[in-house]
């Protein structure tokens, strides 16, 4: 009984994540999609400027990627230092920094 049983989760841990993936991906191309449009309407700033702002200003901090958020219309840029992630969110129409945790 304790053999299936660590059959079955040995299974749940290596087919939960590869199932969650999907919906994952399709939430990051949804939220890539919305910038493109919002972007290409002239509503928000690229991205790529928008990094070239707030890149400098992070030194000694590895940049782990951005996220955007269409109902707010802010990037969240996300870095990691020493150990620690910290998030820079940024108004995605005038570039301005919003909040940053430390």
């Amino acid at each position: 009984m304790s053999r299936i049983f660590a059959s079955l989760l040995a299974f749940g841990l290596i087919v939960g994540p590869i199932a969650a993936e999907p919906a994952f991906a399709q939430q990051r191309r949804s939220e890539q999609g919305e910038a493109r449009r919002e972007m290409n309407a002239g509503n928000i700033m690229e991205l790529r400027d928008i990094e070239a702002r707030i890149l400098p200003t992070m030194r000694g901090a590895d940049y782990l990627g951005p996220a955007y958020d269409s109902a707010a219309m802010a990037y969240r840029l996300k870095f990691i230092k020493d150990g620690r992630v910290m998030y820079v969110d940024v108004d995605a129409r005038t570039g301005k920094v919003l909040r940053r945790s430390r």
